[in-house]
C-alpha cells in the first residue's frame, strides 16, 4: 500500500494556534442569495421570517424559507444526490463567487488537498418523508426513486460538495445539532495542521422538513410569532433554512487589512441534559474560553458576540449567564441575528460565522431583529439597533441540543 505523506510537516502542537484565513465566504438564506442580499437585509433590520407555509404543515408558527430552492437543477452526473438539502447546498455554493475559487484552489493545490466539512441535521430527510406517501400499501416498501445514500444519509451533503467539486480529500459530515457547521471549523483546522490537507470547504446546509417542523412542534419550542430572543416574553424558536460556505486556507504572508481570519475555535459539552442546557451555562462557557486560549486573546479584544440566541427562555438565560460570568455584566455588545434569518439548526453556526465577518469586514454590530422588551434577568448588552464600530475580533457561538456547544472567534488580518 502507498503511504501517503503530507505536503507540510505537522506543526508541533502549542496552545496559541497560527490563524486560518477565510479566503472565500458565503451564506444565503431567508434574507437572500449570496452576501449582498444578507448585508443590506442586516442594514435595514429585516427579518426573513413569514407564517408557515411549507408543504401541508398544520402549525402555528413562523419560518425562514429559501425562495427559489425547488428550482435548482443537480447536474445529470449527480442526479443520485438530488433532495432538497442538495439543491439548496448547489445554491448557496454558487454565490460569491465561491465555487469559481473553490476550482481555481483545487487547481492549483490538487483535487486531493482540499478537504470537505459539512455540517447538517435533518439532511436530505424530505425526500423520505415524500416517500413515505407513495410506499407500497400492501408490503410497506419505499420507492425505489429514494435514493437514500444520496438524500437522508447525513453524508449525502458532504458527499454532494465533494462530487460537485470533483475533489479526492477527506469529507466529513458533522450532526451535532446546532452545533454542526460551527464545529467543522474545528475538523478542518486539524486536518490542515496535520499536513493532511492544505485547504478545506467549511459551513453547513439545513433545509426545511417536516421531522423538523412538527419535531420541535411537539417540544412546545415553536413561536406563534416571529422568534424574539432575548425578549422579556420570548416564546421559542422559529425555525430557517440556509446554506453556508467558507473556504479556509493557511494565512498568506500579506492580506488586506479587511480579511477574515479564523483565529479560535472552542468546544465542549454541557453533559447535563439529553435536551435543556446547563441552567449556568457552564459549557457554553468553556467553549468561548478555549477559542479565547486558542487565539491567545483575552476577554475583552472581543468586539461583539454574534450569540447562539434561540429565543427559548432557557436558552437565552443559559447563555446570557455564561457571556456575563466571562465578559462581565453589559460587558461586550452582543445580538442573536436568528430573529432575521430563523434557527437555520446545523446551518446556524455557518450562516452566523459568515454574518460575523461580514460584521468585521462592514464595521457593524448587528441589531437583534424582532426584539422589543429585553429580559432584564438577563445582564447582558444586548442590541437593538445596529452599532457602526470599528471591528478588530467578534465571537460567534453555536450551542446544540443536548449541551454540544461551539464558539468560533474570528478576527480582521489589520
Amino acid at each position: 500500500m502507498r503511504r501517503l505523506l503530507p505536503s507540510h510537516p505537522p506543526s508541533r502542537p502549542s496552545t496559541v494556534r497560527a490563524p486560518l484565513h477565510l479566503s472565500h465566504f458565503t451564506a444565503t438564506s431567508c434574507l437572500g442569495a449570496g452576501n449582498p442580499a444578507t448585508h443590506q437585509a442586516l442594514l435595514a433590520r429585516r427579518s426573513g421570517l413569514a407564517p408557515c407555509d411549507f408543504d401541508d404543515a398544520q402549525l402555528s408558527t413562523w419560518t425562514g424559507t429559501v425562495a427559489g430552492v425547488d428550482e435548482v437543477l443537480l447536474p445529470a452526473q449527480l442526479a443520485e444526490y438530488d433532495c432538497r438539502n442538495n439543491r439548496l447546498a448547489q445554491l448557496g455554493l454558487e454565490q460569491d463567487g465561491f465555487a469559481a475559487a473553490v476550482r481555481e484552489l483545487a487547481g492549483r493545490l490538487g483535487a486531493a488537498r482540499v478537504g470537505v466539512f459539512l455540517g447538517t441535521s435533518t439532511s436530505g430527510i424530505y425526500e423520505t418523508e415524500l416517500a413515505y406517501r407513495v410506499r407500497d400499501a400492501a408490503t410497506g416498501a419505499l420507492p425505489e426513486s429514494l435514493v437514500y445514500h444520496g438524500s437522508h444519509n447525513p453524508y449525502s451533503l458532504a458527499a454532494f460538495v465533494r462530487a460537485y467539486f470533483g475533489l479526492q480529500g477527506p469529507a466529513v459530515s458533522v450532526s451535532s445539532a446546532c452545533s454542526s457547521s460551527g464545529k467543522v471549523f474545528g475538523s478542518a483546522w486539524r486536518l490542515i495542521e496535520a499536513g493532511l490537507i492544505d485547504a478545506a470547504i467549511v459551513g453547513g446546509v439545513d433545509s426545511l422538513c417536516l421531522t423538523t417542523l412538527y419535531g420541535f412542534g411537539s417540544l412546545d419550542v415553536l413561536s406563534d410569532a416571529p422568534c424574539r430572543p432575548f425578549d422579556a416574553q420570548r416564546r421559542g424558536i422559529s425555525i430557517g433554512e440556509g446554506a453556508a460556505f467558507a473556504l479556509l486556507v493557511r494565512t498568506p504572508a500579506s492580506l488586506p487589512a479587511d480579511a477574515v481570519l479564523l483565529r479560535g475555535v472552542g468546544e465542549s459539552s454541557d453533559a447535563h441534559h439529553m435536551s435543556s442546557p446547563h441552567p449556568e451555562g457552564l459549557g457554553a462557557k468553556m467553549a468561548m474560553e478555549q477559542a479565547l486560549r486558542m487565539a491567545g486573546a483575552p476577554a475583552d479584544a472581543v468586539d461583539y458576540i454574534n450569540l447562539h440566541g434561540t429565543a427559548t427562555p432557557a436558552n437565552d438565560a443559559a447563555e446570557g449567564k455564561a457571556v456575563a460570568a466571562l465578559f462581565g455584566p453589559q460587558g461586550v455588545p452582543c445580538s442573536s441575528t436568528k430573529g432575521a434569518t430563523g434557527h437555520t439548526l446545523g446551518a446556524a453556526g455557518g450562516i452566523e460565522a459568515v454574518v460575523s465577518a461580514l460584521a468585521l469586514q462592514h464595521g457593524m454590530a448587528w441589531a437583534g431583529v424582532n426584539t422589543g422588551q429585553l429580559d432584564p434577568g438577563i445582564p447582558v448588552d444586548y442590541l437593538t439597533d445596529n452599532r457602526a464600530m470599528r471591528m478588530a475580533c467578534v465571537m460567534s457561538n453555536s450551542f446544540g441540543f443536548g449541551g454540544t456547544n461551539c464558539s468560533l472567534l474570528l478576527g480582521r488580518a489589520g
